[in-house]
């Protein structure tokens, strides 16, 4: 079986390249010497040339302006918007789409794609619920009335809420079953309160009171809002594999040059052995990427999510433990990393949260494994 990247995949992975080329992390105030934002809105210009060079419309489906791509070719370019900060909300656009594309009707798909595709419609999406320990779509209830859906409730900590042209909102149900809202921010009834993260972006809190969303903007499929969470999910583990590899790269930059009794302190073992260390957690957070990537079943975001919250804090850790005060130095770039990472280790849940999901996945699949043996059991006996 090949397992390698296609010729499209590649295409897009170079392409991001040269888009991301000329993205200077440090392009915007440090978050460590501001109380507020960084920036009042994400990189307009950065979203424009991204537009231009097709890879908004990566995951779009052809028939509506795209390349028709899938979760791993996005995985990659996520990847490179990671190792230079790139202040875009491709990922939350990215995983709409895709999840647009596979459950929404065939009016929301005409409206809302090609917009994602040329560059017009930025979404954001909602993935930590009311307080970031809940599923996101019991945060939010929604009724229907008359031919319309009605919205309420409270998502925390929403990427760029205030700034992207449409929100997607998980809720559920008085029967319980999740669906998928796509909301404006200024619509009637929105209500938006400032919220800063680590990395300095902007977020907000976004309150929900009776706001209707016409039929066509709902998603009532009820795998959809649990896709797009674990999209989410694997493209954040794109994210931070994409930033602990360039961490690495600078680090060992670093060392190979920094001199301690006239010799580069990565010749010394305890570095060699961190070093090293660091570099078996990278490989760990991309392998369980790409098996997400190709197959992002439960289980397997659930494993790639854990990996990549601890290995991209260890990553980090490592690199400012061997940076010595240079690594803390607000003038230094690591330093931005470092609130990257923190940011990026906690989104979408951290690895304990994920961890203890697997482990509720694998207990059900064992259950459901015992009963079935037992069914099968009394049936032999039975025929017997």
């Amino acid at each position: 079986m090949d397992f390698s990247f296609s010729e499209e995949q590649q295409a897009a992975q170079e392409a991001a390249r040269a888009a991301f080329s000329k993205v200077a992390p440090d392009a915007v105030p440090s978050p460590a010497m501001t109380s507020r934002a960084v920036a009042e809105d994400f990189d307009r210009a950065l979203w424009q040339q991204l537009a231009q060079s097709d890879l908004l419309g990566l995951v779009v489906p052809q028939e509506h302006g795209g390349s028709g791509l899938d979760l791993a070719a996005l995985c990659l370019v996520l990847r490179e918007a990671g190792r230079v900060l790139a202040r875009v909300p491709l990922l939350e656009t990215g995983a709409a789409a895709l999840t647009v594309a596979a459950y929404g009707s065939e009016e929301l798909r005409a409206s809302l794609l090609p917009r994602i595709a040329d560059g017009t419609c930025a979404v954001t999406a909602a993935s930590a619920g009311g307080s970031g320990h809940e599923r996101p779509e019991l945060a939010v209830t929604v009724r229907q009335q008359g031919g319309s859906w009605v919205l309420d409730g409270v998502q925390t900590t929403v990427p760029w809420a205030q700034t992207a042209e449409l929100l997607a909102v998980p809720a559920h149900t008085p029967e319980g079953a999740p669906v998928l809202a796509f909301v404006g921010p200024g619509a009637e009834g929105v209500g938006l309160a400032e919220q800063f993260s680590t990395n300095g972006e902007r977020y907000a809190e976004v309150r929900l009171d009776a706001v209707r969303v016409p039929a066509g903007e709902l998603v009532t499929a009820p795998e959809a809002a649990g896709h797009l969470h674990r999209l989410l999910c694997t493209g954040n583990c794109a994210l931070a594999a994409g930033l602990a590899g360039q961490v690495l790269e600078m680090t060992s930059a670093y060392v190979s040059e920094r001199k301690q009794f006239g010799h580069p302190v990565a010749t010394f073992q305890a570095v060699a052995v961190q070093a090293a260390d660091r570099y078996i957690d990278l490989r760990a957070m991309e392998a369980t990427l790409w098996q997400a990537a190709w197959h992002p079943s439960p289980e397997h975001v659930a494993v790639a999510k854990s990996w990549a919250a601890d290995g991209v804090r260890r990553v980090v850790q490592t690199a400012q433990h061997l940076h010595g005060g240079a690594g803390a130095d607000v003038d230094n770039t690591l330093h931005r990393f470092h609130a990257w990472a923190k940011q990026l280790e906690l989104s979408a849940g951290p690895a304990a949260a994920h961890e203890e999901a697997l482990g509720d996945l694998l207990c059900g699949q064992e259950n459901a494994a015992t009963e079935d043996n037992r069914r099968k059991d009394l049936a032999n006996t039975s025929a017997g």
